[in-house]
């Protein structure tokens, strides 16, 4: 094995984790990578850093930057492509543009990995968009004893296995469902009254093909981020319920210069210049902060915010933005948005630890009776006993760990507390 695991010390993205592994493998073969599990005691996969907790944690890390690349194999129907799991969005958007190809859906941040996303149900927006991992027609991975298994759509345990949380194994090729190119419009709607959202929100989250609303929690919501296929029908123009269109670029946090955020202001572009709210070649969001977001049926979504209003006061000190976004069910059994049309409250606090986690107990206790299932990338506190039963498939995912990780090579503390746990 030519493997070396080098000394290492390393945080999340945003800075506000620190990692207790302090050895990090960089295999240069799917041979070398089965050797190096199969030998490892405990050993987990780090992506791109952008998870808020511990969930990539162990007492070894590897990172697949080495087996990496730009190359899609695409399917003779031109219907999927096969990539290696560590490519960022942004880099696959890139080689399926050679292609003509596109995803359904991408995420705010294009600078995300392939299976960081899709093992946490990471999603983007749109009423009848599913999340990231809805594509996924097939993957491959190197399970604890160093042996590779495929799965794909319609075997027993595929939907078990898309969104793995990292505790299958090491995801090294994923199978994703494409479609042709298409372009998008993006529009930005400012001050949309909280009476008007309440009663038309329905037609607000499904005036276009994805939308995102920004709001800090004041007087109205601030923003509608708009963003229209041009071969769909018309989108709104001028005006959305009392929002008018904004006469200039905006950022999701206000008061933060919109240079890195994609063009607006209705000029069409390709799929993957306009789904994401930020662009590849730049520093995403703000990167000083924290992260949390809840998951909820979308029937329940004006009581939600109606709860999360009331919470202001608590919550305006340490809120740089909230935004609100919709996702459509699927049936992946870990998967935020299984068996239900959802909607997505996401919270970009600032880097205050202690406070964020003590205001995320009052959170909780107004979301979670609303059938809130948080994120699993980012910052909440609910434990397995209080999110198992929200999942049906909770004990066949236990089950398939078990069988798939015998010896607990890819278990952790988060995973025990948050996940196996019961």
């Amino acid at each position: 094995m030519t493997d070396v695991a080098v000394q290492w010390a390393g945080n999340n993205w945003a800075g506000n984790y620190r990692y207790d592994a302090t050895e990090l493998h960089r295999p240069q073969s799917l041979a070398e990578l089965q050797e190096l599990v199969a030998a490892t005691p405990r050993l987990r996969a780090l992506g791109s850093r952008h998870s808020f907790t511990a969930i990539p944690d162990s007492a070894e890390l590897v990172t697949l930057e080495a087996m990496t690349g730009e190359a899609v194999a695409v399917a003779p129907d031109r219907r999927t492509v096969t990539v290696d799991a560590g490519l960022r969005y942004g880099e696959l958007a890139t080689a399926l543009h050679r292609e003509s190809l596109a995803l359904h859906n991408l995420a705010s941040l294009p600078h995300i990995s392939v299976a960081g996303a899709v093992a946490t149900a990471t999603h983007g927006s749109g009423v009848g968009n599913r999340n990231l991992a809805g594509a996924v027609a097939g993957l491959e991975l190197v399970t604890s004893s160093g042996e590779l298994v495929r799965a794909a759509r319609g075997d027993a345990d595929f939907a078990g296995m898309v969104v793995g949380l990292g505790a299958l194994g090491v995801v090294t090729r994923i199978t994703l469902e494409v479609e042709p190119e298409f372009q998008v419009q993006q529009r930005v709607f400012d001050h949309l009254p909280w009476a008007a959202l309440f009663e038309h929100f329905d037609e607000v989250v499904s005036s276009a093909y994805s939308v995102s609303l920004f709001t800090l929690l004041g007087g109205d919501v601030d923003m509608v981020w708009v963003k229209a296929r041009t071969d769909a029908g018309p989108a709104p123009v001028g005006e959305l319920f009392g929002a008018t269109e904004a006469d200039g670029e905006r950022h999701p946090i206000p008061g933060i210069d919109p240079t890195p955020t994609t063009p607006q202001l209705a000029e069409p572009g390709l799929w993957s210049d306009r789904l994401p709210h930020f662009r590849m070649g730049f520093t995403p969001s703000n990167g000083d902060e924290i992260q949390s977001e809840y998951l909820l049926p979308r029937a329940n979504a004006v009581p939600a915010l109606e709860a999360l209003l009331r919470l202001g006061p608590r919550v305006r000190p340490l809120l740089q933005t909230c935004e609100i976004r919709t996702i459509a069910a699927d049936d992946l059994w870990m998967s935020t948005a299984h068996a239900q049309d959802s909607v997505a409250l996401h919270f970009t606090w600032v880097q205050a630890q202690q406070a964020v986690e003590e205001l995320l107990v009052d959170l909780e206790a107004a979301l979670l009776p609303l059938g809130a299932r948080p994120h699993w990338g980012k910052l909440f506190l609910a434990d397995a006993g209080t999110l198992a039963p929200r999942y049906p498939h909770h004990a066949d995912f236990v089950r398939l760990v078990e069988r798939l990780d015998p010896r607990g090579a890819f278990r952790n503390d988060w995973l025990e507390r948050y996940v196996l746990g019961s």
